[in-house]
């Protein structure tokens, strides 16, 4: 089992598609001696050198959006605890350098602040489109792992038209011409086809594949939820049950609309080529207004120049952002939240002296800044990793820190995900206060049930303490899920627990069965001076049926017998296993940790993760010795077939 942290593998970089430099003339002529203004609405902070008016429209109308979002929802528990921070420029001029797309509007997604970008002023773009289509996938996202893609895509493209009239009546569904044009010139995908796109498809992600994927999804969703009368959206919700629940499509849809794909096909190309496509209006009885609960205030240069180096640290500019942190502190050193956003940096950099030094300042100058303290935990635990994101230990002192930094972290913001997935992080890593873990990811889940990663980390606790049925619930839905790595992993574990079931059954069953039946009577050998057993099985002892319960050697193949001392994983995914047997040291490679057999008969087996083992183990190792000169001027042994965990005790006959 391999633990890892994945907090920078899911970054997704939305609407930046070109010009990656920015030259840093252009830059430094845009500054934040504007007048900058903030306006905090319950959902969202807002930040903007545009007139405080013009900030207040904006922030009304992303409530109302979200507003609307969950009344038509209400069944669902759509949630979004990371924080979400909204830049508005004045002007396509002062928004350029932070706008690499030339686009009206951007959102950046992040595990601890995500960013939406955009300017008041008037242009051919409307900036809320894509701003409404990607919160629709943060909103979504958060509150399941297995939604498919069709649908996640065509749900954020039908409510990214979303518009508002007198603040009550909200429009929704509207016709998105350049779609349908596309599907009028295109042929239609296969639903089947449709339905098994994923992030990884190249409908999802080539230029010329992508666009009747976009504009089909959005024309299906549109037709369940408007169509003949809105008579599809229970049936609908039904097959999105079903999904979830890893129910075979054509089954899933059977069930769920009691019709065959191939009926809806054809209803779909008819509302397609017919013009019946209508919008939805919500009317409410009350105006949606938020403007009382809007609170203003002014901000200093260096709290504006701290917002825009933040927002350049997570569209991942480091230099241009290092530049905009470093002018905040100089124009005010006690600024906490640029010294915290330039500790992260540093980190990010790998330069963790520097990085821990800034964000001590920043958990000292300010204790209430709850990113701060989480940020200083997550630094120590990025300075224990290697370039893969792999762990291998955590020295005692810098544990206790980064827990006390993470508790505190929790107390300022209860609701924050991150702190209680990062804290379980580290308890695992140690093999410590497992018991809490579970608690701790059990609450992480509550605020984001769609985060997957944590499933997986708490099928990995409760694999440790032995509890493989609620292991097997947790990673369940993982099986079907959207992340291929996460599929991958889950599969594994679960192979891991039903191998390590089976065969402790089967060697539990033969001494349980040896140990209950009548030994064989001994007798008095006239002929030597000791005694002669005569042949059967119940004499033989535990080691003995552990000898014929060992993977049996193929040809070509060689076992060994030694002390696990470590585990190296190379940049490449490649791993060797290090045993000292003893006549010397073994290298054995493994090019796919998958594909190696793995096999605990010990009730404390550890997990196999790269670096050294905490509690070195005796293994028994199957192999196909190096027969390559390369590998064998390499000092490489040959290739890991299985590996067998056995008693301290135990010895392999020869």
């Amino acid at each position: 089992m391999i633990i890892r942290d994945a907090f920078n593998s899911r970054r997704r970089f939305l609407a930046i598609t070109a010009g990656m430099l920015v030259c840093l003339a252009t830059f430094s002529t845009v500054s934040a001696k504007d007048n900058w203004t903030s306006v905090r609405s319950k959902n969202f902070l807002l930040v903007g050198n545009a007139s405080e008016k013009d900030i207040r429209k904006v922030a009304t109308r992303l409530e109302q959006f979200r507003d609307v979002f969950m009344r038509l929802f209400s069944n669902a528990k759509f949630n979004s605890p990371v924080p979400t921070t909204v830049v508005v420029f004045k002007s396509m001029s002062s928004y350029k350098p932070f706008n690499l797309g030339n686009n009206a509007g951007y959102f950046q997604k992040g595990e601890d602040v995500n960013y939406i970008t955009l300017t008041t002023e008037l242009s051919a773009q409307n900036p809320y489109s894509v701003i409404y289509h990607e919160y629709v996938h943060l909103l979504v996202d958060n509150t399941s792992g297995n939604v498919p893609s069709w649908f996640n895509e065509g749900l954020a493209e039908y409510y990214s038209s979303f518009d508002i009239e007198e603040d009550r009546k909200a429009h929704l569904g509207d016709l998105i011409p350049y779609h349908l044009e596309t599907l009028r010139q295109e042929k239609l995908l296969p639903l089947r086809t449709l339905f098994a796109v994923d992030h990884y498809s190249p409908y999802y992600n080539e230029r010329g594949k992508r666009g009747v994927f976009y504009a089909e999804s959005w024309a299906l969703v549109h037709y369940l939820i408007l169509g003949n009368n809105s008579q599809r959206v229970s049936q609908l919700g039904k097959f999105l049950q079903q999904i979830n629940a890893n129910v075979a499509i054509d089954a899933a849809f059977k069930q769920a609309f009691q019709m065959e794909i191939e009926t809806l096909e054809k209803e779909l190309k008819k509302y397609i080529e017919g013009h019946t496509f209508k919008m939805q209006v919500a009317t409410f009885e009350h105006k949606l207004e938020f403007d009382n609960e809007l609170k203003t205030a002014l901000l200093t240069e260096a709290e504006a120049e701290g917002y825009l180096g933040d927002l350049l640290l997570h569209t991942n500019r480091l230099k241009d952002a290092e530049v905009r942190l470093q002018q905040a502190l100089t124009l005010d050193p006690t600024l906490t939240s640029a010294r915290a956003s330039l500790g992260i940096l540093r980190a990010r950099q790998g330069k963790f002296t520097e990085a821990k030094k800034d964000l001590q300042e920043a958990v000292k100058g300010d204790s209430s800044n709850y990113l701060a303290h989480y940020y200083y935990a997550y630094a120590l635990s990025r300075e224990g990793m290697d370039e893969n994101n792999f762990v291998r230990s955590y020295p005692p002192d810098v544990t206790s820190t980064m827990r006390a930094e993470l508790k505190r972290a929790i107390e300022l913001s209860p609701t924050f995900p991150e702190s209680y997935r990062l804290l379980a992080f580290v308890n695992m890593i140690s093999g410590e206060q497992l018991d809490d873990s579970i608690n701790l990811l059990k609450r992480a889940l509550a605020l984001s049930p769609g985060r997957q990663d944590i499933d997986l980390m708490l099928a990995q606790i409760y694999m440790r303490q032995e509890r493989f049925d609620l292991a097997r619930q947790a990673l369940g839905p993982l099986t079907g899920g959207k992340d291929r790595q996460l599929q991958s992993q889950a599969k594994m574990l679960l192979d891991s627990i039903k191998r390590y079931e089976e065969q402790i059954a089967r060697y539990r069953s033969e001494i349980g069965s040896a140990s209950s039946e009548p030994r064989l009577q001994q007798r008095e050998d006239t002929s030597t001076s000791g005694t002669k057993q005569e042949p059967g099985r119940p004499d033989m002892s535990e080691s003995d049926y552990l000898q014929e319960a060992l993977r049996p050697v193929g040809a070509g193949e060689q076992r060994i017998q030694g002390i696990f001392l470590k585990l190296e994983c190379d940049s490449k995914g490649t791993a060797y296993f290090f045993v000292q047997a003893a006549d010397r040291t073994y290298k054995i490679r493994a090019t796919a940790l998958g594909r190696v057999e793995f096999t605990a008969y010990t009730q404390s087996a550890a997990e196999v993760t790269c670096g050294a083992r905490k509690t070195p183990e005796n293994v028994v190792v199957t192999l196909r010795p190096a027969s390559d000169p390369k590998d064998v001027k390499a000092k490489i042994d040959g290739d890991a077939i299985a590996v067998e965990l056995v008693p301290k005790d135990f010895v392999l006959k020869k």
